[in-house]
């Protein structure tokens, strides 16, 4: 008994078993197929073979002839009768004393989303970054982004207790409520992009001529499957590699963070390898990245979150041709005070990642 297995849309028949029977010699041949979420249909012939069931969900074959019983089975197609995103049915295939389950995927396709690429890299990508307490390093990095790419939009969520005003051609600056957090301004700015791709930048990162925008959106491009890609900032390329052991439903599974830990390069970009986590300046796909956000509740120190919840959901590569400058640190007390937050907040930001991913380890390594 072999068949090919595909996957049906909503309510609609397809041959998706493709069986054929293989047997010795006999003088008849009858095979029951049955499935449970939909219903099985054949052509009835003219002649030289029984069926029963044809339009249920278990069907009956039976003939003399083992070619003309291939010939009924190689066109049964399927019906799934009830609608589901992404479910499935298992249809058990009999003959004599055996008996093959083959699954059938039944799924709803997704549209495609496409944007716009344009001309140049001002249509394809947006330059993201939120801001708090930093206006200093904020118009040193706009200064630096507009001596390399002066037409490109450039979205800045601010959550400073008094805000100052940004202003400057395709600079849009969104005001938030005073203090609302570090993962809620991504969303805002990120909701706001509307462009294939999205650049994340620290507000005291600064551009050089090594930052190439061009370069990134071109490795993405090559790979589809890719939804973020990172790259050095200060010289230094940081990245992460995420292990995650599943558990039982008790007691939860177990996270482990590997600092510089990659797999295998990215096919045809030696300079770049696959890992789970990057630095705050990557290129991502927007629709990728508004797909798993950034939890909100994380409002002063987070990073690796944004990877755990993404983990099997993003691909994720670095790449070291590519890098963007970071500024000299200032005193700033104020800011400070909520850039390095006490135990309790600490304390906090453990308690989610253990409740939310359901762990019962975490190791950072």
């Amino acid at each position: 008994m072999t068949a090919n297995v595909r996957y049906v849309q909503n309510y609609e028949s397809q041959c998706v078993l493709c069986l054929a029977l293989h047997a010795e010699q006999r003088s008849n041949y009858m095979v029951f197929l049955e499935v449970s979420k939909g219903v099985l249909k054949t052509v009835i012939p003219a002649e030289g073979a029984q069926v029963q069931g044809n339009g249920e969900s278990q069907l009956m074959m039976e003939s003399s002839s083992l070619e003309t019983l291939n010939e009924l089975l190689a066109i049964v197609s399927y019906t799934s009768t009830v609608y589901h995103i992404h479910t499935g049915d298992l249809a058990s295939f009999q003959f004599e004393g055996h008996e093959a389950v083959f699954p059938i995927t039944i799924k709803q396709p997704q549209p495609p989303i496409l944007y716009d690429m344009g001309t140049d890299i001002n249509s394809q990508v947006t330059i993201t970054t939120k801001t708090f307490l930093r206006y200093p390093e904020l118009n040193r990095l706009l200064k630096s982004i507009r001596q390399f790419y002066k037409d490109i939009k450039v979205i800045i969520a601010d959550d400073s207790f008094k805000a100052e005003k940004i202003t400057g051609d395709h600079t849009h600056h969104f005001i938030m409520p005073p203090g609302k957090g570090w993962f809620a301004g991504r969303n805002l700015a990120v909701s706001q992009v509307t462009t294939k791709y999205f650049l994340w930048v620290d507000d005291d990162f600064l551009f050089t001529e090594l930052t190439k925008i061009e370069e990134m959106v071109r490795v993405m491009e090559a790979n589809p499957e890719l939804d973020v890609l990172g790259g050095k900032v200060g010289g230094d390329q940081f990245y992460s590699s995420l292990i995650y052991e599943e558990g039982d439903e008790m007691e939860g599974g177990c996270m482990y963070r590997k600092s510089r830990g990659k797999f295998q390069s990215l096919p045809g970009y030696p300079q770049c390898s696959l890992v789970s986590g990057v630095v705050n300046f990557f290129l991502a796909r927007t629709n990728a990245v508004q797909r798993v956000r950034f939890d909100p509740k994380l409002k002063r120190v987070a990073h690796s979150e944004f990877f755990m919840d993404g983990l099997g959901s993003l691909m994720v590569a670095t790449c070291g041709h590519v890098s963007i400058g970071h500024q000299k640190a200032r005193a700033n007390n104020r800011y400070g005070r909520f850039r390095y937050p006490g135990d309790s907040d600490q304390h906090s930001r453990s308690q989610l990642n253990f409740f939310k991913n359901h762990l019962k380890c975490l190791v950072f390594g």
